[in-house]
């Protein structure tokens, strides 16, 4: 049996006593079957097959990108994404939630306004907005103008809207933090947009220049997020007839309230150690993990190993080196070199 791995028109093909038999499966069937998905999910599924198969892809985008910022952390982001990856993944309101609900919206973003630029989703393409603006003039009264083909951030951003936050459906104050934190990986995307250009004019003088929007290195966003959680603020949740109302949380609770700014990453709960094994807190433990004797950081043996001291193991690698070709015999004769290391776990 094989699988097409295209959602607008997907084949089986049945090997069976020397018969083929092809079967198209519509849209509707296989997002139905897709574990995690509410019942709007499903639909948006169905009716943008090939935006979908974008959103899974910049889902994981933002998964490698979690686990790339916390791997020198207690909490790695290993266990963030393993069920479930479009529902509720992490069940304590931490700032390590907050965290991987602002790099999923991120990175669906990016991977939605990346694919419509290269024309793999039918329903957009290159953003038209600034192709009709007028010329400029940067700093160094160089002229320039839009052109070319700017990504349509404004496409990917409604759309991860539209999709991600159609499972806060439960109106609580958790709901109210994802929907924030999801907003605010939407719009550092947006923010850190660069300006492409390419120069005009005879003999390389560069007399104009055609600009585009382009998207930014992934890295560059996963990097700002992890300043973000740094420096994330702990709410509380103010049941108003409106709705909920998160402010930061304060030491005094006669002072006037006040709400996070629109680009702060907020979360309800305090972390836990993550030093244990529990899944249920999204945490795989520490056991095991190597850690780093001499430093100061996060990857210190005694912070990663949460207090349980650690295990020394002995490493032999030996390989072929100083390596020269020798003319009389026509051969290549090396030397052997080797080293031994040591490499420090967590107990």
């Amino acid at each position: 049996m094989v699988y097409v791995h295209n959602l607008s028109r997907v084949i089986i093909i049945i090997v069976f006593c020397n018969l083929q038999l092809i079967v198209t499966i519509s849209p509707s069937i296989i997002c139905n079957r897709i574990r995690g998905l509410s019942p709007k999910q499903k639909k948006i599924c169905a009716e943008s097959p090939d935006a979908f198969i974008a959103l899974s892809n910049g889902h994981q985008l933002g998964a490698l990108e979690c686990q790339h910022q916390f791997k020198d952390n207690r909490w790695n982001c290993s266990e963030a994404w393993l069920k479930d990856i479009f529902g509720h993944f992490m069940v304590l309101g931490s700032k390590e939630a907050a965290f991987t609900y602002a790099i999923a919206n991120a990175g669906v973003v990016y991977a939605i306004a990346a694919a419509c630029s290269r024309g793999n989703i039918s329903i957009c393409g290159c953003d038209q907005y600034y192709r009709h603006q007028i010329a400029y003039q940067d700093k160094n009264f160089q002229p320039w103008k839009w052109g070319g083909c700017s990504v349509d951030i404004d496409f990917g951003i409604r759309f991860a809207r539209k999709f991600l936050d159609a499972r806060e459906i439960e109106a609580d104050a958790r709901s109210a933090m994802n929907l924030h934190n999801n907003q605010v990986g939407r719009k550092i995307v947006r923010k850190l947009l660069k300006k492409d250009c390419l120069c005009h004019g005879i003999s390389g003088s560069c007399s104009l220049r055609t600009c585009w929007k382009t998207l930014p290195q992934f890295r560059e966003i996963g990097d700002t997020l992890m300043m973000k959680y740094k420096k994330a603020k702990q709410v509380a949740a103010q049941n108003k007839d409106t709705g909920y109302n998160l402010v930061i949380r304060r030491s005094k609770i006669d002072k006037k309230p006040i709400m996070p700014k629109t680009l702060d990453l907020i979360y309800l709960e305090p972390s836990p150690t993550y030093c244990e094994k529990d899944i249920y807190l999204g945490s795989s433990g520490t056991h095991g993990r190597k850690c780093n004797r001499t430093s100061k950081g996060t990857d210190s043996c005694s912070m990663l190993c949460c207090g349980r001291g650690y295990i020394t193991k002995l490493f032999h690698r030996t390989w072929q080196c100083n390596c020269k070709f020798i003319w009389e015999i026509m051969n290549v004769k090396c030397d052997i070199c080797s080293e031994r290391t040591e490499q420090y776990f967590c107990k």
